[in-house]
């Protein structure tokens, strides 16, 4: 199977890459995530091996901030299962999990942060997920020429 690419958001204030690259062997499973789409995209189709820009929401200003690569597959979120968790869901149990979530790695933090007006304005962008009106969701896929615009760009600004 080729390749894939996605966005994963996180809120720097809740897990920044920088967090990410403290962490141990700069990996993490990427949990919390209860959101009926999003999780069909973690627990299906996110893979081995697969490219993960590392997007900062509610920032000032939002930008994809680096990249990381899926590490582990799909697996069920066993947050959902602790009492007192944040991520807690009592309606979910472990025979028939709900929420799923996938491991990362860090792979790279990009010198210049790259904003949301700045990615505006590149062509290879304008059908981006990431960028559409009303996008909001938490796990996307990006192609694999966004892929390449993005590492792009961040080459020019670093």
């Amino acid at each position: 199977m080729p390749r894939r690419y996605w966005l994963l958001k996180s809120e720097p204030s809740v897990f920044s890459i920088h967090d990410l690259s403290k962490a141990k062997d700069q990996t993490t499973c990427w949990e919390g995530v209860r959101n009926y789409q999003a999780r069909n995209l973690l627990r299906d189709e996110l893979q081995v091996g697969d490219g993960v820009l590392f997007h900062h929401s509610n920032a000032k200003p939002p930008h994809i901030a680096g990249t990381a690569v899926v590490v582990k597959a799909g697996y069920p979120d066993s947050y959902a299962w602790k009492k007192g968790h944040k991520y807690c869901d009592p309606k979910t149990d472990k025979t028939t999990p709900t929420w799923f979530m996938v491991d990362v790695r860090l792979q790279r933090i990009f010198d210049s942060p790259l904003p949301l007006d700045l990615l505006k304005t590149i062509p290879a962008l304008a059908n981006m997920m990431l960028l559409q009106r009303g996008s909001r969701l938490s796990v996307q896929p990006v192609t694999s020429r966004e892929w390449r615009a993005v590492l792009k760009l961040a080459d020019k600004t670093s």
